[in-house]
This record gives C-alpha cells, structure tokens and sequence, in this order.
C-alpha cells in the first residue's frame, strides 16, 4: 500500500513541496497507477518493466515517449467541405436571379452531399483517435491530446468541418506536453476555434466577446480574475483574427488599433497581446494547475478550478509546488508533469483508485490492460457516446464534467456491456459465443505453477484490475469458483474478469 504522504520543507523558493518517491518504495502497484494515470493501463509484463525501471526513469520514459504515425490521419480530405468556388457562386447568384430553382437545387444537393461525406469523415477520426489510444507507444501523448481536447473544447456539431478537427486534435498530440503558453497563441489561430466561438464574424466596429471570455473564463483564469471590461478590450484586441479555408487569416482592415486597458495595462494589443497579458497574471499558472491535477491526480471540488482552495493540506501544497514549476519553468508542461507523477502525494491513498474512469479510460484501459480484442470500434464508440463521452462532440465548451458526472443507473449499465463486449464478443441482446477471441491465460503468466491455483490466480486479477486485494471483491470471487468446483482455465478466468469488471470497484482507477 501507498506510505502516508509525507511533506518537506525544503522546496521551491522555501514553499512547502511533496516529498518524490523513493526508489525503494515505487513496485509493481505504483507502476500499475502511473500507467493508468499517465496513460490507459498497461499488461502484467508492461507494469513490471516499469516498476523495474524505477520511478524517475520510468517517469521520463512515459513523458519522451512520442508516437512515430503522423499526427493527422492519413485519409482526411481537405477539400471535403470548402468554400465555393467563384464559379459556382457566380452559378448560384444567377440562379436566383433567374429563379432557377433546378440550378439552385442542384447546387443544394451539390453540398448536401459534401456534408454528408464530412460526417464520415469525422466518424473514421473517431476511429483512428480510439484506435490510437488502444495501439499508440505513447499513451501520455495521447491522453494530454485528450485532455486539451476536453480543456479547450471544441464540437464537430457546430463547425461540420472534419479536416478542422483533425487539425487542432494534432496541434494538441503535438503541443500537448510542451508549452501552455504556445497552445493559448495557437488556439487564438486555430480554425476550429474560431469557428465554433464566432471570431470569425467579429467585426470593427462589433467586436464578438465569446472568444475573449472563453479563454479568460475557461481556458486560462477562471471565474474572478478578469473583469467585464477585459472582455471587452481583449475582444477588440482579437478582431481581425480569422480563417479562409483552411488557413488562419489576419485581416488588418478589420482590426482595432487602438488602446485597450487589459488586467490593468494599456497598450495597442493585438490578439498575442491579450495573450501576453493573460500569461503574465498569477492566476493563469494557478488555473492550468488545478485542471492538470484533477485530470491526472485526483478530482477536486467545482470552485477550486477558480481559485476556490478548501482543500486538504497535501492537496493545497501539491498545487501549489506545480504552480511554482509552472511559473519557474515559463509555462513548460513537462517539468510540472513530471514533479506531479514523481511526488509520493500522487501515489497516496488520497490519489490512488480515487478517478472514476471516463468512458474514453474504460474502454481503451480495458483493452491495453486485459489485452482483449478492439473488436469493432463503431460498437465502442456508440458506447462511449451513451456513456456520455462522444470523441469531438463535447458537449459544451466547458467540455465534459468528469468526476461523478460519469456515472448514473444509465452509464453504468453501458459500461458493464461494453467490458462485457470486449472480453466475450457478445453484444447485449446476444447469446453466449462460443469463440471470443480472447485468451485471458496470459494475464497469469508471473504465476508460474501457482496460475493452476484460484485463490492465487484470484489475488493477482484483483490486484491487476483495481489495484488491490479488497476483501469483498475477493469473497465473492472465490465462492464463484468454489460454487461450480472451477479449475483455473480460460473460460472460468473469463468468468472471473466478467465479475470483476461488473464491480464498483474496477470503475475507479
């Protein structure tokens, strides 16, 4: 089990900082825990070479790791959804004209179908992206994109453009772990974003304010660390920040050149002015922190994204060190990351099993970690679409709620399907199959001969799935067994994962 959390007072300009794990202290559960924090799980074999490792090297090994496929998917059409052609709005400014509503319906149709041919083409991103979380060498890549994702939320529904997706979601793969301050200049320029918060109807002389106070209210400060008339200015500040095509555009003509008064400076600032002065207040490390620590460590109530600090003490100072690292290390992600994943504070019994798994977790964590089939990935993410988390259509730009939010009578039937599709090829209105394409033995390989026992063949399930040897859990999976006098062999393992997977427990991580 974790050691209680320690603390020194040898820190950061004399702050009081989380002691990091020793050495000594970092096994087989500590590896298991960073690989799903820092990740979507690992396999027996892959959570004994990292506890092998030792803390620091397999911390950096989880941090450098990079993925060699490219960051865009391969088959996306650019060309999909653009704009018309002169040509064809000549065609369409002639037809109506003429009230020629064969051309006009012709041309209608023209895009309908472009449309529809975009909607597959964000349904195979979905695929490729899920795909990626179940195969990529680099999960902590892939699950800093998955947070951006969720940080700096943007929907498909509102822009329908596929290939603009697809863009900020590799900005995020290739950004995700290095500087915040990069991400909040490009996210000013990125044509998703625009598109989805209306800059690019943002006028001279009608500033649109939804951009500005997105990335004060939820990107960057949060609530009571700006003013309405920073709003204003910084949307003033932002106009001529647009996009044609595919491309950022900055339109000087539709820019406001005069002063604006930002957080407390006047000066002619642009867009990266505005981003500037947001990156210079206390409060926008403070912010990126808490959203950091409740996404890897462990939730935290709903004001404490804002500044709200009733905390626990090992909580509070564990922020706090990260906000130092954050302001020492220019806005760097990866030394914050790396103090939070080596601290002792995040393999306490306050952090460890105390994350509700979002849908995206399950579904590619049961994977990587029980080593079953991906099976058909349209059934997974319909799934992960009931269980409330469908890949690029958050559901606001606050994105997902996360924590408890995950979970009601509803969800959590989804989800006992979905592990049960996976570990048995069985839909919910099937019958058992015959052939699952799963072959749970492996998973009991470090047994050696003590794999034909069930009560060791039990304990170590239990400690791969949640973690641990709960008593409750471990009861009612020895009387399963006891009950029918089951050898350890593939099905009554299956039976066993089966059970586990369907426990409160295993939704945790």
């Amino acid at each position: 089990m974790p050691r209680p959390h320690r603390l020194s007072t040898l820190g950061l300009r004399g702050a009081v900082v989380p002691e990091q794990i020793a050495d000594r202290d970092f096994g087989y559960d500590q590896a298991r825990h960073l690989l799903w924090r820092a990740g979507f799980g690992g396999t027996p074999p892959q959570i004994r070479a990292l506890a092998q490792m030792g803390p620091e090297a397999a911390v950096d090994f989880l941090l450098d790791a990079r993925d060699p496929e490219p960051s865009l998917p391969g088959f996306i059409d650019r060309n999909v959804i653009r704009p018309y052609t002169p040509e064809e709005r000549l065609a369409y400014a002639q037809a109506r004209q003429r009230r020629d509503e064969d051309t006009l319906a012709r041309l209608r149709e023209q895009r309908q179908q472009q449309q529809r041919r975009d909607r597959r083409q964000m349904r195979d991103t979905q695929h490729w992206w899920l795909a990626r979380m179940i195969q990529s060498p680099a999960p902590l890549q892939e699950k800093m994109a998955l947070f951006w994702h969720g940080h700096f939320a943007t929907s498909y529904r509102t822009i329908e453009d596929a290939y603009h997706m697809a863009l900020q979601n590799a900005m995020f793969r290739e950004l995700g772990l290095g500087n915040f301050g990069d991400l909040l200049y490009r996210i000013i320029r990125d044509p998703a974003m625009l598109a989805y918060l209306d800059q690019n109807d943002s006028r001279v002389d009608a500033p649109n304010e939804n951009l500005a106070r997105e990335i004060m209210e939820l990107f960057a400060l949060g609530v009571g660390n700006y003013g309405e008339g920073d709003i204003k200015a910084g949307a003033r500040a932002l106009t001529g920040y647009t996009f044609r095509d595919d491309e950022f555009v900055f339109e000087p003509d539709n820019h406001d050149g005069g002063n604006k008064r930002i957080l407390g400076s006047v000066g002619n600032f642009d867009g990266d002015g505005f981003v500037t002065r947001i990156l210079s207040q206390r409060a926008c490390a403070s912010f990126v922190c808490r959203k950091l620590y409740r996404f890897f460590a462990a939730d935290l109530p709903p004001d404490a994204a804002s500044g709200g600090m009733d905390l626990p003490r090992d909580t509070r100072e564990m922020i706090r060190t990260m906000e130092t690292e954050l302001t020492m290390q220019r806005y760097n992600l990866r030394p914050v990351l790396r103090r939070l994943f080596l601290s002792e504070h995040f393999y306490s019994d306050a952090v460890v099993g105390s994350q509700i798994k979002s849908p995206a977790v399950l579904v590619a964590g049961a994977i990587r970690s029980l080593n079953t089939p991906a099976r058909d990935v349209s059934v997974l993410l319909d799934a992960m679409d009931r269980m409330g988390q469908n890949l690029f259509f958050p559901p606001s730009v606050k994105g997902w709620d996360g924590g408890r939010a995950w979970i009601n009578t509803a969800t959590l039937f989804v989800r006992q399907n979905a592990l049960v599709y996976l570990l048995t090829g069985r839909m919910p209105d099937q019958q058992a199959s015959t052939e699952t394409g799963f072959d749970p033995l492996p998973l009991l390989a470090d047994l050696g001969d003590d794999a034909a026992k069930p009560n060791a063949a039990i304990d170590y399930l239990l400690k791969l799935t949640l973690g641990g040897t709960p008593e409750g859990p471990r009861q009612e999976l020895r009387a399963f067994m006891n009950r029918y006098d089951l050898p350890v062999n593939r099905d009554s393992v299956t039976g066993l994962l089966l059970l586990i997977t369907a426990m409160p427990e295993y939704q945790l991580t």
